[in-house]
């Protein structure tokens, strides 16, 4: 079964970290340029003094950008998300969002990059806003993709 942009929502809501974190993926776009995350700041999200946690913040920018730019690229590259870096910015409260996008046109660069197995390591930005679109962090992740071996060696 083709996993569709609407199926892989709905399964990582009810995944059982995003499900127990207040994590709600509200969509990937079709052409899987585009995905927007929610982080519900709850009881179980919220840090002592009653904002959101950090770690819950980290989580809810995890995957999306490495899974952008897998879905685009297809299965002959190895896509992971390797690093990331959080500045927190203010306190948040609420309800938080974070929109990830990766086009068409970065991904065929990056496909390029990758082309005949060579290492690319590629730098994405988000910002999380609360619901009065206030950044309450700046959030950078480092994604690797490399053409797996057995299409380059096809190639040579």
């Amino acid at each position: 079964m083709r996993i569709t942009p609407r199926r892989l929502a709905v399964g990582m809501n009810l995944w059982a970290p995003n499900l127990f974190s207040g994590i709600r993926i509200r969509r990937f776009s079709e052409d899987w340029t585009h995905a927007t995350v929610e982080l519900h700041v709850n009881a179980i999200t919220r840090n002592y003094v009653k904002t959101a946690f950090g770690g819950s913040m980290s989580a809810m920018t995890d995957p999306y950008f490495f899974m952008l730019v897998m879905h685009q690229l297809g299965r002959d590259y190895v896509v992971w998300d390797t690093r990331g870096e959080i500045e927190f910015v203010k306190p948040g409260r609420g309800v938080l969002t974070a929109e990830f996008h990766v086009s068409a046109e970065q991904a065929a660069a990056l496909r390029d990059r990758a082309d005949g197995g060579a290492k690319v390591h590629e730098w994405f930005e988000t910002v999380i806003t609360d619901r009065a679109g206030d950044v309450v962090a700046k959030v950078r992740r480092e994604v690797y993709i490399r053409e797996k071996r057995r299409v380059t060696e096809a190639r040579a």
